[in-house]
């Protein structure tokens, strides 16, 4: 593996992470997607511990998907999560990120200072994380937010911020959208070959390299706004994302070398 692989994939990465904000921001909600990258949740719960004012309303979303597996793998390596690993085998996403909250932060006093948790468990992917999300807000009765900050895996980032676009497309006054993936991923030669360089995020909490770079690969197809996409010329699950030419040729590279999914 080479060092242009690593710019390749960093190109790509920042593209997919797509990061509007680079720490935690006051927000009306905060929406936080299940996956198996636990550095996501724990950077807004440390947040809300510090300032429970940071939002009015906390969205703990994720059902069981096809990447669920993933997250039951990062609960049985993590140093302080792997107690309960037995346990929470079989239960949704979102149950399991409540339970980091409740067991390692105090749910209680982020609430007593106006923040309200909701626990999300119906969907499945990143569409359903916002229609889901939408839903469980309306049927609290709770006021459309004027700020939303949804934080979801870097690799997936993109495609998230677009399906709470689409799902809110209908609006006159949709919520504004942040992107926070909390870091975004980076590569760097090291070893003979590729190491991770996210200073502040344990590499054990990371993604196994062949995973990240076919999640990376397997992300720009459904992103483009073309009959096989998710873009409204395509399956019409997202709203358009605009691919730049630098991007197209780093995965055009990447795909070349390495292949990947799609």
């Amino acid at each position: 593996m080479s060092s242009s692989l690593a710019t390749d994939l960093n190109l790509l990465s920042s593209f997919l992470a797509q990061p509007h904000l680079t720490t935690p921001q006051p927000a009306d909600c905060i929406v936080i997607c299940g996956s198996s990258i636990l550095h996501c949740a724990e950077t807004i719960f440390s947040a809300l511990q510090s300032n429970p004012s940071l939002c009015s309303t906390l969205v703990i979303c994720g059902g069981k998907g096809h990447s669920t597996s993933y997250l039951y793998g990062a609960i049985a390596r993590h140093p302080l999560y792997t107690h309960f690993r037995d346990e929470i085998e079989g239960w949704t996403e979102a149950a399991i990120l409540y339970k980091i909250l409740s067991q390692c932060y105090d749910p209680a006093s982020i609430a007593a200072a106006g923040c309200r948790v909701l626990v999300e468990q119906k969907s499945t992917n990143c569409g359903s994380n916002a229609i889901e999300t939408r839903k469980l807000l309306e049927s609290l009765g709770v006021p459309t937010p004027k700020t939303m900050i949804i934080v979801q895996d870097p690799t997936m980032s993109i495609r998230t911020f677009a399906s709470f676009q689409k799902c809110y497309g209908d609006l006159t006054h949709p919520p504004q959208f942040f992107s926070f993936p909390t870091f975004v991923p980076r590569l760097r030669e090291g070893g003979g070959g590729l190491v991770w360089d996210v200073p502040g995020v344990e590499a054990a909490g990371l993604w196994e390299q062949e995973r990240f770079t076919d999640l990376v690969i397997g992300e720009i197809p459904r992103l483009r706004d073309d009959e096989a996409g998710y873009g409204p010329r395509g399956k019409g699950f997202i709203a358009h994302v605009e691919i730049g030419g630098e991007v197209e040729e780093a995965w055009a590279r990447l795909k070349r070398k390495v292949g990947g999914s799609r």
